[in-house]
């Protein structure tokens, strides 16, 4: 039994995703014994928050075959969302030091964003890619990525409008001293963040995996003629499915606002990423997009911190496309199977 589980771990490690993923870490011990701890604190907190944003990117591709170019508005709109509810919070825990509220006020604005989050991508299915859907399947992956873009210039445009161009940011969501780890000080804020993207990430697993709904979807996505011949309700699955994406999206840009501040187009870098993340992981693959999450999140913070700030995007993309060339699948080798495949 044991030669058997050993064999199959041989067999993973010589594959492309267990490849990617043994030569990442070493890689990342490797960087951060030369720079120092910091680097890998910056590839784990990003490569948290990373996930999120590729997860629900992902999900909209591997259900809906939608190109999402709009994902990172729902970005901006969480972090909106959170500054807006944030900023009378903090106003009156300034007041109000010894207030509990000290404590769960961020949580709170980060839950406006995800609910807000949520019901944007509601909005967005009964105002935009429901009426798409049911007028034309034809060409639907380029009527619907041409739908994205412009709904993407659309809330641009539209928050520029009604909020202003200027910069909506917080100095941080909790105070006090930051938290010393191997002589690497990591403000609570970012501590904070990751803890929150590692459970969000872990309970939509689970959501994914165990839960009814969570199989529905799934069944969606492989093969929308048994799923509906099996009771399920196809335009509920799929609102729920924006819906989520949305709002992954959103908490994300809502845990982050002390990171990137909102302003109109403060979604593009992670929309960029994502992107990275998704195609490089495989397209439509949830699982995957993880594990790429954090594999692109090193890719950025090791460009940063040896070549430049203005080479953050140049080298990923780089190193995705040499990729790419030999595994056009992704490392992660999924396909795009949707609910509107031909």
């Amino acid at each position: 039994m044991s030669n058997n589980y050993g064999s199959k771990f041989l067999s993973w490690i010589k594959s492309a995703a267990g490849l990617s993923i043994v030569v990442t870490i070493v890689v990342a011990v490797v960087a951060s014994i030369a720079s120092g701890p910091y680097l890998l604190v910056n590839t784990v907190v990003t490569g948290g928050m990373l996930a999120l944003v590729a997860t629900g990117l992902t999900l909209m591709l591997g259900v809906l075959n939608i190109p999402m170019f709009a994902h990172g508005e729902f970005f901006m709109i969480g972090s909106l969302a959170a500054f807006y509810v944030f900023t009378p919070i903090s106003n009156y825990t300034n007041e109000n030091p010894d207030s509990i509220i000290v404590v769960f006020g961020p949580l709170i604005a980060m839950a406006a964003s995800t609910i807000i989050g949520a019901i944007s991508g509601i909005i967005a299915e009964k105002l935009v890619f429901g009426p798409l859907r049911r007028r034309s399947t034809d060409d639907w992956v380029m009527n619907s990525f041409l739908l994205t873009v412009g709904l993407s210039v659309l809330l641009i445009n539209l928050h520029q409008l009604v909020f202003g161009a200027d910069f909506k940011g917080i100095v941080g969501y909790w105070s006090g001293m930051p938290i010393s780890i191997y002589d690497v000080f990591i403000s609570r804020d970012r501590v904070m963040a990751f803890m929150i993207a590692a459970v969000i990430v872990v309970l939509f697993w689970f959501f994914m995996t165990y839960t009814r709904t969570g199989m529905a979807i799934r069944a969606v996505s492989q093969d929308i003629t048994g799923a509906q011949i099996v009771g399920i309700d196809i335009e509920k699955i799929v609102l729920l499915t924006i819906s989520l994406a949305c709002a992954l999206s959103a908490v994300a840009g809502g845990s982050l606002l002390f990171m990137y501040p909102s302003y109109p187009t403060v979604g593009l870098e992670p929309l960029y990423m994502a992107w990275f993340v998704v195609i490089l992981s495989g397209l439509g693959n949830v699982l995957g997009a993880v594990a790429g999450a954090f594999i692109v999140a090193l890719l950025k913070v090791i460009t940063v911190e040896y070549i430049g700030a203005g080479w953050d995007f140049v080298i990923p993309s780089a190193l995705i496309m040499f990729i790419l060339i030999f595994k056009p699948s992704g490392i992660f080798g999924s396909d795009v199977r949707g609910a509107l495949d031909k």
